[in-house]
């Protein structure tokens, strides 16, 4: 994949505002300018998204077999239906270190790294794949990387390791995990504003003298992919606007009529649908602007204490949940498979030359056991999309029984796609040639 500058990029500028663009067939976005006469040459680049959700799945149906239009999936699962066929299902792959604690943090903390975590509460994982990515080449966008989440992070210990474990998957370092950005706002503003600061104008109203400019320069394709991309935007920002006025009541079902305290400048949306609903559009546009490359979405801890009383499943926490695999315990799961299945419609939605942006992007789904009783002898895989025609969809992988499953291997595949080959990574020294 060629190498991009952040300072060739072609972008809508207004006072304290730069937006990206959009791929667009008329414009050079990526690449140099081409030759004289000649159309752009320049290819969309890979983008990846990781999303987590904590306690695993309701373990009889977590499940997918067959190929292509015939797969067939579990009832976890059927929210992804639709696009089964670009969707690789990954089998039997473990974390080896995961398993030495046995408990939630210490089987979520090195989800990213396979490194080897310090127990007695202190803090030293390993620098996660998304960060690592984001250091090779972070530099070629804006926004080197975008760590969003929908659930605060835990500093307590339990059982001699740090919650921050269970909290965090991205790490920086070994010994610095990534900040959360939980407020839909910041992450908008970080995306879009020149300074991470919530101001009173509106992105699109800042930059549509420019943006007015450039639609009488380009392509009549291109203005229809142009005005649909600034609509996209204009509606995460009233929702933000909506969402921050609920107060911060997010995952709990509210006992007054309005809150008896006043509103948080920056809100999160109290309800928890709404706040990963924002977070998954934030995620689309950064790569629908090619503003980030990599986005990491955890959408709640590990250990995790969310409600859900939009489903009418309100009288338990998440955690106690994943302990019995009832039917309110798969609502639960299909709920979060659901945001992956929606940021994937998306992104299949948004044409990138001959590509789809979901074509060009991986989104690899998983979780730190396979089941709420704490089951890491193999963990939950999904990947979507196609790397930029370097994945193949429609397929189920199965390294079940199979020596050389380490999950670091699936990794080491995947920044392969990336051109980022390290010698090794974790306890991982070759790929999956599968992938």
């Amino acid at each position: 994949m060629p190498s991009h500058h952040f300072s060739r990029r072609t972008f809508l500028r207004g006072a304290g505002v730069t937006m990206a663009l959009p791929w667009m067939e008329s414009v050079t976005v990526w690449g140099d300018s081409p030759p004289s006469g000649t159309r752009p040459a320049s290819e969309a680049p890979v983008r990846l998204a990781v999303l987590f959700s904590g306690n695993g799945f309701h373990s009889k149906e977590w499940w997918a077999r067959g190929q292509g239009h015939n797969m067939e999936l579990g009832k976890v699962l059927q929210p992804l239906h639709s696009l089964r066929e670009k969707m690789v299902f990954v089998r039997g792959l473990y974390n080896a270190e995961a398993l030495k604690g046995n408990i939630h943090s210490s089987q979520t903390g090195n989800l990213l790294s396979g490194a080897p975590l310090a127990s007695g509460g202190e803090i030293r994982s390993g620098t996660s794949l998304d960060q690592l990515l984001a250091q090779k080449y972070g530099n070629s966008t804006k926004v080197p990387s975008l760590v969003l989440g929908c659930e605060k992070s835990n500093p307590s210990v339990h059982k001699n390791y740090s919650m921050l474990y269970s909290s965090h998957i991205s790490w920086s370092s070994p010994t610095t995990p990534t900040p959360l950005e939980l407020y839909p706002a910041l992450a908008f503003d970080r995306l879009f504003k020149d300074s991470v600061s919530q101001g009173d104008r509106s992105v699109l109203d800042a930059v549509l003298s420019d943006a007015n400019q450039l639609r009488r320069r380009v392509s009549t394709l291109d203005r229809h992919k142009l005005d649909e991309y600034l609509n996209s935007v204009r509606d995460v920002e009233q929702r933000i606007e909506n969402a921050g006025k609920k107060g911060e009541l997010q995952g709990w079902r509210p006992v007054l009529d309005k809150p008896n305290m006043a509103r948080p400048a920056d809100g999160i949306p109290q309800n928890i649908a709404d706040h990963m609903r924002l977070m998954c559009d934030i995620l689309v546009l950064g790569f629908q602007t090619d503003t980030t490359r990599i986005t990491t979405l955890k959408l709640n801890n590990d250990h995790s204490s969310l409600r859900f009383p939009h489903l009418g499943v309100d009288y338990m926490i998440h955690h106690l949940l994943s302990h019995s695999d009832t039917a309110d315990w798969l609502k639960v799961n299909q709920f979060f498979i659901e945001q992956l299945a929606y940021i994937a419609r998306k992104l299949d939605a948004i044409q990138e030359g001959n590509r789809t942006l979901l074509d060009n992007s991986m989104l690899l789904y998983c979780s730190s056991m396979m089941n709420g009783n704490h089951d890491a002898s193999q963990l939950p895989v999904v990947l979507l999309g196609g790397a930029g025609g370097r994945i193949s969809g429609g397929r189920v992988l199965d390294y079940t029984g199979k020596s050389d499953r380490q999950i670091c291997r699936l990794y080491l595949s995947m920044m392969e796609t990336m051109q980022v080959r390290p010698k090794s990574f974790g306890d991982a020294s070759g790929r999956l040639e599968e992938i």
